[in-house]
């Protein structure tokens, strides 16, 4: 008896022990015996118990700050002394009714499903894989079961072993770089100022955030027979939750459910209704009663809403190390992508709205502008049949104005920023990335963990072939197969191209038919602007055909990536990505395209106008250009379709789950409803749509589109990019941690596809760029008047002052009574001099009327004409030179990185050795011990 309260006083030192337990209360003897099987599981010693001692890194309970809670770790320490932490564990919903199994995985089926057999066969292969199972009904609604999945160890093991998962085996050694005096000197300056600075307020708190020990720890594939290297302090805890449910979910893809090849894998159940829902659970509830700040947090979920999901953190960084701990490396990459494309942003939209002030604060200056606003006395041809009334160009002085701030003299310089912007964003997220996935055991991945899908599997199954990097036999799809279905899927994707021409062809009708309605319209204030309404109309009903046919082209675009039949998961989801960012951005931007080159370029002259079907009369641009019309489409375009996105993306959730409160409420009280286990209330929170991440990538891709395609013809479309994607990531980050059910955590080396759909369109932009500045706007037509035609003539000068006489220069005269009898306006134009009209102006280089060649070519023209091309090709071959240059100068891997990897891939050998010997100089002392030495033995 005395001994046994010996071994007990000395195990207080080691054990959290509550201080409202008893050792009265307390049978010493089951103390003992526990901690022996526990110390027996985990392959240690008394006489180690340094690792058990203080809590370890992958332990939970450094959620919480100095309070004796028990998570994880704490949980399996405290068994021992009583039954209150079991019974925490089976009120909290995240164990079995045992209280220490975790759940790391639900299914949900309806009872009333004829789909029982399937069922039952189902989860009797998945007791034959090892996975304990326990299932509950639903407390609202007796039909719907939940089946609770837990992996045992034995099974993590072996499935961790086979999928090549990743675990901490070795603390790292950091090694400073030797520095010169001279740089030393530099950073002790450096930091002395920073020292009279602020803090820097966008860094989190770092006692706020858990010590991450995979960030921390030298990792290599796991194995069970080389267990011993790993650091195991609680084999409760060394899969975290996310790793956990990404094994059990690898053996669910994998169970069959019926006799054949093809009837396999949870996908197939899901899709045939035999299973309702299959998620991972949150962990716990992500609001506390007690502040985060003098209570820590209450798990992973309620620390990253308060430092990342929370409004009031908007302006710092992310804890990108916990969201990849909690959702994996997949969605931690996506947010930190769009964390460094939001950073990225802040000097475009600095540049940007220089640009537009600099408009702004020359406007008065402009020599144009003035013109035009001063030119009571030139009257403007109509811009439709009949119903268009003769207009003064000083009627279009606000639209001059207004194209002066976006069409400038600092419109050039800032699409040659911006193209060279593109270049060093996407070089330096090669940077970045490299060293996420450095910091994430990522660099490896791609090699060790591509699978097949389980549907080319089935398909496929009857053809074999060696694999000549494993060496095993695997399913194999035919050459002239694949190009078949290739060739299928090439087909429709043209097809669904030629539907979007279609329908901007319907809106250049519309627009067309609609200039003359509104021109006849009763209302003077639209009968006056019938160009802007008909602009503005059009814009809001493309907007609305794009989300229309948007729906059509998902279902198009995941017919024709089935039917391709990939082989992998990446190589469906980089076809799917393909189809559907080709669809909408063929479908969000052609409309832009038209007005941005089509529009205007082709409508002949008065006179001689160019016809659609020998009908309607092509649409003519503004007196002032056609860059007011590009501006109103890009404008309207980008703020409805971010608006509407993040509706969708956060405020029908928020409706859904708020409806569904509603009635939980109703039936069964306010009391109740707290009282649900964490499945019940996961399963009552919206699932991740079905394909992931994709329409988050899609919607940032397409905004990035905008922001450098057109950039030269609205600078400000950098800063709406800038304060959407604020809000974007809080967004994004509320609704993954609040409205969803926790997704599945999967790995992901990079962004994929959409990289190599970044730099398609950032060199698109250049040749946009260059078209836009040449052909849609002034700038080139100023150009030649101030250098050939204007009062500088041959001095080589191009300043306002040059630009005197430019409006007049630009316009035509026309005849009027050349008109055509279809074209021939209704007023004879006598409301402005009091006589009819014998002339009016419109925009081009033509001779006049009465010269050999009426409405001819003008010199002019063609000199214009040709400084346009000359301009685009410098313009383009200037801008890729230096993007090159660019990707050239800036390697892909960081110098201290790869000096990094080399100097730990010495270490992991030296480590790997060194744990080897000591592993048999244990057994060695070991055997002496027990009298058993061998003559000969090594070392």
């Amino acid at each position: 008896e005395g001994t046994e309260d010996l071994q007990v006083n000395q195990l207080e030192t080691q054990i959290w022990i509550k201080p409202d337990v008893q050792k009265t209360d307390v049978d010493f003897s089951e103390i003992l015996n526990a901690i022996q099987e526990i110390a027996k599981d985990v392959n240690i010693f008394f006489d180690e118990l340094e690792g058990v001692n203080s809590p370890s890194k992958d332990d939970d309970s450094l959620l919480h700050h100095g309070n004796l809670t028990s998570t994880s770790d704490d949980a399996s320490r405290l068994e021992v002394v009583g039954e209150e932490v079991p019974d925490k564990n089976k009120a909290n919903g995240l164990y079995f009714r045992d209280g220490k199994c975790r759940i790391d995985y639900i299914l949900v089926y309806r009872k009333s499903n004829p789909q029982t057999e399937k069922r039952e066969v189902f989860e009797r292969n998945i007791r034959a894989e090892g996975l304990q199972m326990e299932k509950e009904s639903s407390l609202t609604n007796s039909d719907i079961i939940f089946v609770k999945l837990h992996a045992p160890w034995e099974v993590l093991g072996k499935y961790a072993e086979l999928m090549n998962v990743r675990m901490p085996f070795r603390r790292k050694i950091y090694y400073l770089h030797r520095r010169y005096k001279f740089m030393n000197r530099i950073e002790k300056q450096i930091s002395r100022f920073r020292g009279w600075l602020p803090r820097k307020p966008m860094k989190l708190d770092k006692e706020t955030l858990p010590d991450l020990e995979e960030n921390d720890c030298y990792t290599a594939p796991f194995s069970q027979q080389r267990i011993h290297h790993f650091i195991i302090h609680n084999k409760d805890t060394f899969f975290n939750n996310a790793t956990r449910s990404r094994i059990v979910h690898h053996i669910l893809q994998r169970v069959k459910y019926e006799e054949g090849k093809n009837k396999i894998g949870l996908n197939r159940l899901l899709s045939n209704g035999s299973y309702e829902a299959a998620f991972p659970l949150h962990e716990g509830s992500y609001r506390s009663k007690n502040s985060i700040k003098t209570h820590g947090a209450e798990n992973h979920r309620h620390l990253l809403y308060e430092c990342w999901a929370s409004w009031g953190v908007w302006y710092k960084y992310q804890p990108l190390d916990l969201v990849r701990r909690y959702f994996g490396e997949k969605i931690g990459l996506y947010f930190a992508w769009l964390g460094w494309y939001t950073g990225m942003l802040f000097p475009a939209a600095f540049i940007g709205l220089f640009v537009f002030l600099y408009g702004v604060t020359t406007l008065n200056h402009c020599q144009v502008s003035k013109e035009v606003c001063q030119a009571t006395d030139i009257i403007m041809c109509p811009i439709c049949d009949k119903y268009c009334p003769f207009m003064r160009l000083s009627d279009s002085c606000v639209y001059a104005k207004v194209t002066h701030l976006f069409d400038n003299g600092a419109t050039v310089f800032f699409a040659v920023f911006m193209a060279v912007w593109a270049t060093v964003f996407l070089e330096f997220w090669k940077r970045r990335r490299a060293v996420i996935a450095y910091d994430w055991d990522l660099i490896d991945w791609e090699e060790e963990e591509e699978e097949i899908r389980p549907q080319f599997e089935a398909k496929y199954s009857k053809k074999e072939r060696m694999n000549p990097i494993s060496g095993k036999p695997e399913p194999y799809q035919a050459f002239a197969d694949k190009c078949s279905r290739l060739i299928v899927s090439a087909s429709g994707i043209f097809f669904m191209i030629c539907v979007v021409i279609a329908a901007v062809f319907g809106i250049v009708i519309y627009r067309v038919v609609t200039v003359s309605t509104f021109a006849a319209f009763k209302w003077a204030l639209i009968r006056n602007n019938s160009q802007v309404a008909t602009t503005g109309t059009a814009v809001c009903i493309n907007f609305c055909i794009i989300m229309l046919l948007n729906v059509l082209y998902e279902k198009v675009a995941l017919f024709l990536t089935n039917l391709e039949q990939p082989r992998t998961e990446s190589e469906w989801e980089n076809s799917f990505t393909l189809k559907m960012f080709l669809f909408q951005f063929v479908n969000l931007n052609s409309s832009t395209f038209y007005i941005a080159f089509f529009l205007g370029r082709f409508t002949g002259h008065p006179g001689a106008y160019l016809r659609l079907i020998n009908r309607w009369r092509l649409e003519e641009c503004h007196p002032s250009g056609c860059l007011i019309d590009l501006c109103m489409q890009m404008g309207i375009i980008m703020v409805l379709k971010q608006t509407w996105n993040n509706f969708m993306e956060l405020g029908y959730p928020l409706i859904q789950n708020w409806w569904t409160r509603r009635k939980l409420r109703q039936e069964y009280g306010t009391q109740r409803k707290t009282s649900f286990p964490q499945w019940e209330k996961d399963y009552n929170l919206q699932p991740m749509n079905a394909y992931g991440l994709f329409d988050e990538y899609l919607e940032m891709i397409l905004q990035f589109g905008f922001t450098t395609i057109f950039v030269a013809a609205f600078p400000l479309a950098p800063l709406l990019a800038l304060l959407n994607n604020i809000i974007e990531i809080r967004l994004d980050a509320y609704k993954f941690v609040t409205q969803w059910r926790r997704p599945l955590a999967s790995r992901a080396k990079d962004i994929g596809i959409w990289y190599g759909i970044l730099e398609g369109i950032g060199i698109l932009s250049v040749i946009t760029n260059a078209f836009v500045i040449a052909v849609t706007s002034d700038f080139i037509p100023r150009l030649v008047y101030a250098y050939k035609y204007g009062p500088c003539a041959g001095q080589g000068e191009a300043g306002q002052k040059c630009m005197v006489g430019y409006v007049n220069a630009s316009l035509s005269v026309f005849l009027v009574s050349d008109f055509e009898n279809r074209s021939e306006p209704t007023s004879n134009g006598s409301e402005f001099s009091g006589s009819p009209l014998k002339y009016c102006r419109y925009r081009d280089y033509r001779d006049p009327p009465h010269s050999p060649v009426p409405y001819g070519y003008t010199l002019q023209f063609w000199h214009v004409l040709a400084a346009r091309l000359a301009f685009i090709i410098v313009f383009e071959h200037l801008v890729f030179c230096i993007k090159h240059l660019i990707s050239y100068l800036i390697p892909d891997l960081p110098k201290d990185l790869r000096d990094r990897m080399r100097r730990e891939k010495y270490l992991i050998q030296e480590m790997m050795y060194e744990a080897e010997l000591e592993r048999l100089q244990k057994e060695r002392k070991e055997r002496k011990k027990n009298g058993k030495s061998y003559h000969n033995e090594w070392p």
